[in-house]
């Protein structure tokens, strides 16, 4: 049984309303306290420090903390999000700048070095995208087929991504001497910051694109078609492979999540994997017994039987015609619930026969 993830932002003791500033802080003072450099062989330590680096993931990244906070883990989980070992990867820099150039040669499990030195470019993914689509309980239920509109930023065809304007090229940072970093001593600690010059780009651009505006990149638009299975459920995520980002220094393209928005039915209730409609019983029906018809989500027609004595709000199972499982195992079923409709006008010769019945049945219960 998969262990329940606890909330991040209780993992990294903050607020749901901490700025990205006061999150990051709380980041480094976990990571530090449980660094598997700091807690050599303590393996509940190594387990605290990849939660506490899942969760800065997470919520120091915009779009992903916005997701958290509308689906919780259901938006993320076991759909693109990176396991420990890159998330890791991720942050090295960061956690480099803050335990020293030394970190993770050695020891605890937690570093990555020995295969790869800081100053060598890595080939990572590019980030993964996230788009919202709005569908019915029908097209949820039974499937569909979209066009999600994408939009992610790609490179500046005017100035090939240099972010300067054609005919001059980015210099090298005075501030940094082109290393996009400044070291400053406290407590200390040697702690790298991005140069305030440069922004940490090392370079500087004196004559900016004026399509991009120095940024090297533009946004741009596409539309991909999404298969969404039958049965899925509000608040989960699809993940399409190769329509996000594309990445830097010729890595692959980051993956596409397209998270579901299921309109609520006016008829039918989702409650797991069955559905839940009302049925109109007449009420001679119910006191008599026979049968009540309905149609299906699908449009399909069902016929319930309905006993004798029959009461308002009994609930009858048809089993096999509800939501389809999403992993294809089967379907859950339909629960039709009765609706008793008492006859708001009738008949003089209808009022009779119910007052002569009315009276029978007083003559019983005597």
């Amino acid at each position: 049984m998969a262990a329940v993830k606890r909330d991040y932002y209780e993992v990294l003791a903050v607020q749901k309303t901490s700025t990205g500033d006061e999150i990051k802080k709380s980041f480094r003072k976990e990571a530090f306290k449980y660094h598997p450099d700091r807690n050599p062989g303590d393996k509940a330590a190594e387990e605290r420090f990849k939660e506490i680096t899942e969760a800065y993931d997470v919520l120091s990244d915009e779009q992903k903390r916005k997701l958290y906070d509308q689906y919780g883990h259901a938006g993320l989980e076991g759909q693109g999000m990176r396991p420990p070992e890159d998330i890791f990867e991720q942050f090295q820099d960061l956690f480099a700048d803050f335990f020293g150039s030394g970190f993770g040669g050695g020891g605890g499990g937690g570093g990555r070095g020995g295969g790869r030195g800081r100053g060598q470019p890595r080939v990572q993914p590019g980030r993964d995208l996230r788009a919202g689509v709005r569908i019915s309980l029908r097209e949820a239920v039974f499937g569909t087929k979209r066009d999600v509109s994408v939009v992610f930023p790609a490179q500046c065809a005017s100035c090939n991504g240099s972010g300067a304007a054609k005919g001059s090229q980015p210099v090298t940072c005075r501030g940094c001497k082109g290393q996009g970093q400044v070291t400053q001593g406290s407590m200390g600690f040697m702690i790298a910051m991005p140069c305030p010059e440069c922004g940490g780009a090392g370079k500087v651009i004196n004559k900016p694109c004026g399509d991009c505006r120095g940024r090297g990149e533009v946004r741009s638009e596409k539309k991909v078609k999404v298969s969404i299975p039958a049965g899925i459920d509000h608040g989960q995520a699809i993940r399409v492979a190769g329509h996000g980002e594309p990445a830097p220094n010729g890595g692959p393209a980051g993956n596409l999540l397209v998270v579901m928005e299921v309109e609520q039915d006016t008829k039918f209730q989702r409650e797991g994997n069955d559905l839940l409609v009302e049925v109109p019983v007449a009420f001679h029906t119910a006191a008599l017994g026979g049968t009540a018809a309905l149609s299906n989500l699908d449009g399909t027609a069902v016929t319930v039987t309905i006993p004798a004595g029959t009461q308002p709000n009994t609930a009858f199972t048809l089993e096999g015609i509800g939501v389809p499982f999403v992993d294809g195992g089967g379907r859950g079923n339909l629960v039709a619930v009765a609706r008793v409709e008492v006859p708001r006008r009738m008949s003089a010769q209808a009022r009779q026969a119910l007052e002569e019945f009315a009276k029978a049945l007083n003559a019983s219960d005597a």
